[in-house]
């Protein structure tokens, strides 16, 4: 069983894809077993029922659910975060996977 199990949403779960490409080599070279994954926010229910989720980081281009997946989230201990734009777009994997180790400390 991993450390850590963060999941990327994103609108249908393609583009995040290289991102947790980037954070999976990131969470190696911490020496961190983490089980990283994307899906799009409409399989954000299922994935919570399914999974044990430490945090749920969303894409920048859905940051406009993030209330909607808070309470989908509901009384579960798992953290939600939007990852920053600037990251995003350049594809920041070591970035992002320091935002979620940060907000789960």
């Amino acid at each position: 069983m991993p450390d850590k199990t963060i999941m990327l949403a994103c609108a249908a779960g393609m583009s995040t894809s290289l991102l947790v490409t980037k954070m999976e080599e990131a969470a190696k070279a911490r020496g961190l077993d983490a089980k990283i994954y994307a899906v799009s926010v409409s399989e954000v229910p299922a994935q919570l029922e399914k999974e044990r989720l430490d945090i749920i980081l969303l894409g920048p281009q859905v940051r406009y659910t993030e209330k909607q997946v808070a309470q989908q989230i509901g009384d579960r201990d798992v953290k939600l975060a939007v990852i920053e734009m600037r990251d995003y777009g350049m594809m920041n994997g070591e970035a992002v996977l320091a935002t979620a180790l940060d907000k789960l400390s």
